[in-house]
Protein backbone atom coordinates (compact mmCIF):
# COMPACT_ATOMS: atom_id res chain seq x y z
CA UNK A 1 0.00 0.00 0.00
CA UNK A 2 1.04 3.65 -0.31
CA UNK A 3 0.93 6.31 2.38
CA UNK A 4 0.44 10.05 1.87
CA UNK A 5 0.44 9.52 -1.90
CA UNK A 6 4.12 8.56 -1.91
CA UNK A 7 5.51 5.84 -4.13
CA UNK A 8 6.74 3.10 -1.77
CA UNK A 9 10.28 1.83 -1.98
CA UNK A 10 10.91 -1.86 -2.60
CA UNK A 11 10.58 -3.58 0.79
CA UNK A 12 13.59 -5.26 2.36
CA UNK A 13 11.39 -8.18 3.37
CA UNK A 14 7.74 -9.22 3.16
CA UNK A 15 6.23 -11.34 5.95
CA UNK A 16 3.08 -13.41 5.82
CA UNK A 17 0.09 -12.38 7.91
CA UNK A 18 -2.30 -15.03 9.15
CA UNK A 19 -5.04 -13.00 10.80
CA UNK A 20 -8.78 -12.74 10.22
CA UNK A 21 -8.34 -9.29 8.70
CA UNK A 22 -5.64 -10.49 6.29
CA UNK A 23 -7.78 -13.45 5.22
CA UNK A 24 -10.62 -11.01 4.54
CA UNK A 25 -8.27 -8.98 2.36
CA UNK A 26 -7.25 -12.10 0.44
CA UNK A 27 -10.94 -12.87 -0.19
CA UNK A 28 -11.52 -9.35 -1.48
CA UNK A 29 -8.50 -9.50 -3.78
CA UNK A 30 -9.71 -12.85 -5.16
CA UNK A 31 -13.11 -11.30 -5.89
CA UNK A 32 -11.44 -8.36 -7.64
CA UNK A 33 -9.32 -10.69 -9.78
CA UNK A 34 -12.41 -12.69 -10.74
CA UNK A 35 -14.19 -9.49 -11.80
CA UNK A 36 -11.17 -8.48 -13.87
CA UNK A 37 -11.31 -11.90 -15.52
CA UNK A 38 -14.97 -11.28 -16.37
CA UNK A 39 -14.01 -7.96 -17.97
CA UNK A 40 -11.23 -9.53 -20.03
CA UNK A 41 -13.58 -12.31 -21.17
CA UNK A 42 -16.24 -9.80 -22.19
CA UNK A 43 -13.70 -7.76 -24.15
CA UNK A 44 -12.63 -10.91 -25.97
CA UNK A 45 -16.24 -11.88 -26.69
CA UNK A 46 -17.20 -8.45 -28.03
CA UNK A 47 -14.41 -8.81 -30.58
CA UNK A 48 -15.34 -12.40 -31.41
CA UNK A 49 -19.03 -11.52 -31.92
CA UNK A 50 -18.43 -8.33 -33.93
CA UNK A 51 -19.94 -8.56 -37.45
CA UNK A 52 -16.65 -7.53 -39.02
CA UNK A 53 -14.95 -10.52 -37.40
CA UNK A 54 -16.96 -12.93 -39.53
CA UNK A 55 -18.52 -16.12 -38.20
CA UNK A 56 -17.61 -16.52 -34.53
CA UNK A 57 -15.82 -19.66 -33.41
CA UNK A 58 -18.44 -21.45 -31.26
CA UNK A 59 -15.77 -23.30 -29.26
CA UNK A 60 -13.95 -20.08 -28.37
CA UNK A 61 -17.18 -18.25 -27.54
CA UNK A 62 -18.47 -21.03 -25.29
CA UNK A 63 -15.13 -21.44 -23.53
CA UNK A 64 -14.65 -17.73 -22.81
CA UNK A 65 -18.31 -17.17 -21.87
CA UNK A 66 -18.26 -20.14 -19.49
CA UNK A 67 -15.14 -18.74 -17.79
CA UNK A 68 -16.85 -15.37 -17.46
CA UNK A 69 -19.95 -16.92 -15.88
CA UNK A 70 -17.96 -19.05 -13.43
CA UNK A 71 -15.76 -16.12 -12.42
CA UNK A 72 -18.76 -13.82 -11.97
CA UNK A 73 -20.79 -16.26 -9.88
CA UNK A 74 -17.79 -17.06 -7.67
CA UNK A 75 -17.81 -13.45 -6.47
CA UNK A 76 -21.16 -14.09 -4.80
CA UNK A 77 -20.03 -17.26 -3.01
CA UNK A 78 -18.82 -16.88 0.56
CA UNK A 79 -15.68 -18.73 1.61
CA UNK A 80 -14.21 -19.13 5.06
CA UNK A 81 -13.28 -15.44 5.13
CA UNK A 82 -16.65 -14.24 3.87
CA UNK A 83 -16.50 -11.12 1.67
CA UNK A 84 -19.11 -12.48 -0.76
CA UNK A 85 -20.85 -9.87 -2.86
CA UNK A 86 -24.60 -9.47 -2.42
CA UNK A 87 -27.58 -8.18 -4.37
CA UNK A 88 -27.37 -5.04 -2.21
CA UNK A 89 -23.84 -4.53 -3.52
CA UNK A 90 -25.22 -4.78 -7.05
CA UNK A 91 -27.77 -2.03 -6.51
CA UNK A 92 -25.11 0.10 -4.81
CA UNK A 93 -22.64 -0.30 -7.67
CA UNK A 94 -25.33 0.02 -10.38
CA UNK A 95 -28.15 2.11 -8.86
CA UNK A 96 -30.07 2.44 -12.12
CA UNK A 97 -31.50 -0.34 -14.27
CA UNK A 98 -32.61 -3.91 -13.69
CA UNK A 99 -29.24 -5.07 -12.39
CA UNK A 100 -30.66 -7.67 -9.97
CA UNK A 101 -32.67 -9.26 -12.76
CA UNK A 102 -29.56 -9.41 -14.96
CA UNK A 103 -27.64 -10.93 -12.06
CA UNK A 104 -30.25 -13.65 -11.65
CA UNK A 105 -30.08 -14.44 -15.36
CA UNK A 106 -26.29 -14.72 -15.17
CA UNK A 107 -26.39 -17.10 -12.20
CA UNK A 108 -28.95 -19.25 -14.03
CA UNK A 109 -26.71 -19.31 -17.08
CA UNK A 110 -23.79 -20.31 -14.84
CA UNK A 111 -25.82 -23.24 -13.56
CA UNK A 112 -26.70 -24.20 -17.14
CA UNK A 113 -23.10 -24.12 -18.38
CA UNK A 114 -21.65 -25.77 -15.27
CA UNK A 115 -24.24 -28.57 -15.05
CA UNK A 116 -22.24 -31.84 -14.98
CA UNK A 117 -25.15 -33.83 -16.42
CA UNK A 118 -26.57 -31.64 -19.19
CA UNK A 119 -24.97 -30.62 -22.49
CA UNK A 120 -25.18 -26.80 -22.51
CA UNK A 121 -24.79 -26.34 -26.26
CA UNK A 122 -27.12 -28.88 -27.87
CA UNK A 123 -30.34 -30.75 -27.16
CA UNK A 124 -30.67 -34.27 -28.59
CA UNK A 125 -33.71 -36.40 -29.32
CA UNK A 126 -34.09 -39.94 -30.58
CA UNK A 127 -36.88 -40.87 -32.97
CA UNK A 128 -38.01 -43.65 -35.27
CA UNK A 129 -38.08 -43.29 -39.04
CA UNK A 130 -40.96 -44.69 -41.09
CA UNK A 131 -41.54 -45.39 -44.73
CA UNK A 132 -44.66 -44.39 -46.66
CA UNK A 133 -46.50 -47.43 -45.31
CA UNK A 134 -45.74 -46.46 -41.71
CA UNK A 135 -43.27 -49.30 -41.19
CA UNK A 136 -40.34 -48.55 -38.91
CA UNK A 137 -37.18 -48.27 -40.95
CA UNK A 138 -34.58 -47.07 -38.48
CA UNK A 139 -33.56 -44.86 -35.61
CA UNK A 140 -32.90 -41.14 -36.07
CA UNK A 141 -30.94 -38.84 -33.79
CA UNK A 142 -31.92 -35.19 -34.05
CA UNK A 143 -30.44 -32.16 -32.34
CA UNK A 144 -31.24 -28.51 -31.70
CA UNK A 145 -28.24 -26.21 -31.35
CA UNK A 146 -28.45 -23.67 -28.54
CA UNK A 147 -27.70 -20.08 -29.62
CA UNK A 148 -24.41 -18.45 -28.71
CA UNK A 149 -24.36 -15.62 -26.20
CA UNK A 150 -25.29 -12.30 -27.82
CA UNK A 151 -23.43 -9.00 -27.83
CA UNK A 152 -25.95 -7.23 -25.56
CA UNK A 153 -25.63 -9.84 -22.81
CA UNK A 154 -21.85 -9.70 -23.00
CA UNK A 155 -21.75 -5.90 -22.79
CA UNK A 156 -24.22 -5.79 -19.90
CA UNK A 157 -22.19 -8.39 -18.02
CA UNK A 158 -19.03 -6.37 -18.57
CA UNK A 159 -20.73 -3.20 -17.33
CA UNK A 160 -21.83 -4.93 -14.12
CA UNK A 161 -18.37 -6.40 -13.55
CA UNK A 162 -16.77 -3.00 -14.10
CA UNK A 163 -19.04 -1.31 -11.55
CA UNK A 164 -18.49 -4.07 -8.99
CA UNK A 165 -14.73 -3.82 -9.52
CA UNK A 166 -14.81 -0.23 -8.30
CA UNK A 167 -16.79 -1.22 -5.22
CA UNK A 168 -14.46 -4.11 -4.37
CA UNK A 169 -11.36 -2.01 -4.99
CA UNK A 170 -12.59 0.56 -2.46
CA UNK A 171 -13.07 -2.23 0.09
CA UNK A 172 -9.57 -3.52 -0.60
CA UNK A 173 -8.08 -0.10 0.09
CA UNK A 174 -10.09 0.25 3.32
CA UNK A 175 -9.03 -3.22 4.46
CA UNK A 176 -5.39 -2.41 3.76
CA UNK A 177 -5.67 0.68 5.94
CA UNK A 178 -7.25 -1.40 8.71
CA UNK A 179 -4.48 -4.02 8.61
CA UNK A 180 -1.76 -1.38 8.49
CA UNK A 181 -3.23 0.19 11.61
CA UNK A 182 -3.12 -3.19 13.36
CA UNK A 183 0.51 -3.72 12.35
CA UNK A 184 1.66 -0.40 13.73
CA UNK A 185 0.85 -1.70 17.19
CA UNK A 186 3.24 -4.66 16.79
CA UNK A 187 6.77 -4.53 18.15
CA UNK A 188 9.75 -5.15 15.85
CA UNK A 189 10.47 -8.52 17.52
CA UNK A 190 6.89 -9.64 16.86
CA UNK A 191 7.16 -8.67 13.20
CA UNK A 192 10.47 -10.51 12.87
CA UNK A 193 8.82 -13.74 14.02
CA UNK A 194 6.41 -13.74 11.08
CA UNK A 195 7.14 -16.09 8.18
CA UNK A 196 8.96 -14.34 5.32
CA UNK A 197 7.49 -14.59 1.82
CA UNK A 198 9.58 -15.07 -1.28
CA UNK A 199 7.65 -12.53 -3.35
CA UNK A 200 9.42 -13.65 -6.50
CA UNK A 201 8.01 -17.18 -6.25
CA UNK A 202 4.99 -17.11 -3.93
CA UNK A 203 2.07 -18.33 -6.09
CA UNK A 204 -0.56 -16.36 -4.16
CA UNK A 205 1.27 -13.10 -3.88
CA UNK A 206 -0.31 -12.73 -0.46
Amino acid sequence: MTTNGAVPESPAVVRRLRSASSESLVALVEKFEDLQTVLRCCERLVGELAPESGTPDPVAVEAVWTMALLSYARCFSAGDAGAALTEEDLTTAVPNGEVVEWHQVLTQLRDHHADPLVNPRERFSVGVTQDQDGVATGVAITSVRQPLVDDLTVRQTGAIAYALSGLVNARIEAQQELIFGELQALAREDLDQLEPIDVGHDPTGS
